[in-house]
């Protein structure tokens, strides 16, 4: 039997039409009939109940049937297989990262992978946490890298790093010079935040409720730079994943204050599609990531 016949036989099972099955494969009628009438007569017993309209699959069809699926789609899975086998020496890997993972943690992994995959093509985008689910569920990107990251059930969700979150305020904040800070100090202060579509926003909404700390909001943007920036010209405090800016410490624009409560965390995660085939080298690469757990 050939394969092509068996897609031909499903088709005509699906659709219960001669003709449109026919013209689907760009095939005669007759030629679907002929197709039929050979896979009868190889396994002895009638298949499709011609009398009917529309026609109707016999028990032996059903049989028939639900085996070619499996055989087809099992074929299917064959192929995405050995195509990724001869595309894992050389390729490209999709990642998409919010920005402030993709600028600060992300590197330090590329170099690493690099070593071991020199031929393999790092295309990353920084993106937002809505675009990067979007685009793993379609397939489009290889593995997303968020913050705060949400479970689905048509993903596969990794832990990557708790990124430790502090006080963040000008050099010339009155509390620019404490060594720690009491959460409930917010309270009073002006306070710079995540837009409410970002994952990161809800996290410390619920940080603060735990602490009954109502802040006094004066920005909300939808990224962490321009936050920085609001912080660097004294607009307000923040709350900040310290990864996120350590350039602006070190250049003496922001401080950075542990809280004394306790130590607040940012969960991030990696973003893989369920039942993705994965070449060898995106494999190796999520496996890097998670190293660090």
């Amino acid at each position: 039997m050939h394969l092509e016949t068996l897609k031909i036989f499903c088709d005509l099972a699906d659709l219960k039409s001669f003709s449109k099955t026919a013209d689907k494969h760009l095939l005669s009628q007759s030629a679907v009939s002929q197709q039929l009438a050979q896979l009868e007569l190889t396994h002895k017993c009638q298949l499709i109940n011609r009398k009917k309209r529309p026609i109707e699959i016999t028990r032996a069809g059903q049989l028939l049937y639900q085996a070619s699926r499996d055989m087809l789609e099992r074929y299917e899975q064959l192929k995405t297989e050995l195509n990724t086998l001869k595309s894992s020496v050389s390729s490209r890997l999709n990642v998409a990262a919010i920005f402030s993972i993709g600028m600060h943690a992300l590197p330090d992994y590329i170099k690493k992978f690099m070593v071991s995959y020199p031929n393999v093509n790092v295309h990353i985008e920084y993106l937002g946490a809505d675009r990067i689910y979007e685009l793993v569920l379609s397939g489009d990107i290889d593995i997303g890298l968020v913050a705060v990251p949400k479970r689905d059930k048509r993903l596969e969700v990794y832990d990557f790093e708790d990124e430790p979150l502090i006080l963040a305020c000008s050099s010339r904040h009155s509390l620019a010079n404490e060594s720690q800070v009491d959460i409930h100090t917010l309270q009073f202060e002006r306070f710079i935040g995540f837009d409410r579509s970002v994952p990161t926003r809800a996290w410390i909404d619920r940080i603060l409720e735990r602490y009954n700390t109502v802040v006094q909001p004066v920005m909300e943007f939808d990224n962490i730079e321009t936050i920085k920036r609001a912080v660097e010209i004294n607009s307000g405090v923040s709350i900040l994943p310290r990864t996120a800016i350590l350039q602006e410490i070190s250049g003496g624009t922001i401080k950075a204050i542990p809280f004394s409560n306790e130590n607040f965390v940012r969960p991030t995660g990696i973003i893989v599609r369920k039942g993705k085939i994965l070449s060898q080298a995106c494999r190796y690469f999520i496996e890097l990531l998670r190293k660090n757990r």
